[in-house]
């Protein structure tokens, strides 16, 4: 194979890594932006979920004793999904039961997620930075993790639920006008619960996919603003499930694109880690005056 060729390989296959916990979290945001309520807590939740499986797996691993136990890291997965259903569902209750201002609920839990993870660290391992490596991460196949597969066939999946289903109709007529909906016999709150605990289950299995399947161990901080990166592709990508796929890839490219060139001396190494993040502010600068929200998101709903 030629020095392009695999870099080219080596470009394709890291793009795809970095796509999915984008991939995953902006589909989640997706589902509960298009019920009406807004979550910013998507980062946090991530957290939640990566901190969830890797403890989870280490945990039983340290209990069970040492041999390969193939099903453990599918614990993990499982665990990360329900905690970030768990904390979802708190911010919805907030949100909707109560009708609280949304960006602060959700501003609370990440908040939340940058101090809780350093409690249980210390509890678990006697440090606050990070757990123990596991030994049983998610299974490669083709060189990919299965979850990176998941992600990309819960795009036409999505898009089939959101479009084609009666459950889709109703979830996006609570977003547009619940006041309509109501009258229809649509029951608002119960759809904006769903939408809401279904970004968090999404965005904890994307947090699983970071500490036991991108990585072998968690560490504070790991989602380095992906899950406000994926907002902003849940935005670019007009809310829309093949929008946020091109956007998402277009983010992840740019991820992988740092990754590569980092050691080398064609930008400054501070330009280079920086990269993502300049595309994300420039996409968001270009192209978020000329996308329309979901009419009754943020607002919260009075029967």
């Amino acid at each position: 194979m030629s020095l392009d060729a695999a870099f080219l390989t080596a470009l394709l296959l890291s793009t795809l890594r970095q796509t999915t916990p984008l991939l995953l979290t902006a589909l989640g945001g997706m589902f509960s932006e298009r019920s009406g309520v807004t979550n910013i807590a998507l980062e946090g939740i991530l957290l939640f979920g990566a901190l969830t499986a890797a403890v989870v797996v280490e945990r039983l691993e340290a209990a069970l004793g040492p041999g390969p136990h193939p099903w453990l890291p599918w614990v993990g997965v499982v665990s990360a999904m329900g905690v970030g259903g768990l904390v979802a569902f708190v911010h919805a209750l907030v949100s909707i039961k109560y009708r609280a201002d949304q960006i602060i609920s959700a501003t609370a839990i990440n908040l939340l997620a940058l101090g809780a993870p350093s409690l249980v660290l210390t509890y678990f391992y006697g440090n606050a930075t990070s757990s123990k490596e596991v030994v049983n991460r998610l299974p490669l196949l083709f060189g990919l993790s299965p979850v990176v597969y998941l992600a990309f066939l819960l795009v036409p999946l999505s898009w089939w639920v959101l479009f084609k289903t009666p459950f889709g109709l109703r979830l996006r007529a609570v977003g547009e006008h619940p006041e309509a909906a109501d009258t229809l016999g649509v029951n608002v709150y119960r759809m904006r619960y769903t939408g809401v605990v279904l970004s968090g289950v999404l965005a904890g299995l994307a947090g699983a996919y970071l500490s036991i399947g991108f990585l072998n161990q968690f560490v504070r901080g790991m989602s380095a603003g992906m899950g406000f990166i994926a907002l902003a592709a849940m935005i670019f990508g007009n809310w829309h499930p093949a929008g946020i796929l091109f956007s998402t890839l277009l983010f992840g490219l740019a991820s992988a694109l740092a990754i590569q060139l980092q050691g080398s001396e064609i930008l400054p190494a501070v330009l280079v880690q920086a990269f993502p993040y300049v595309v994300t502010v420039l996409v968001l600068a270009g192209f978020i005056g000329r996308s329309r929200p979901p009419a009754a998101v943020g607002k919260p709903y009075e029967k």
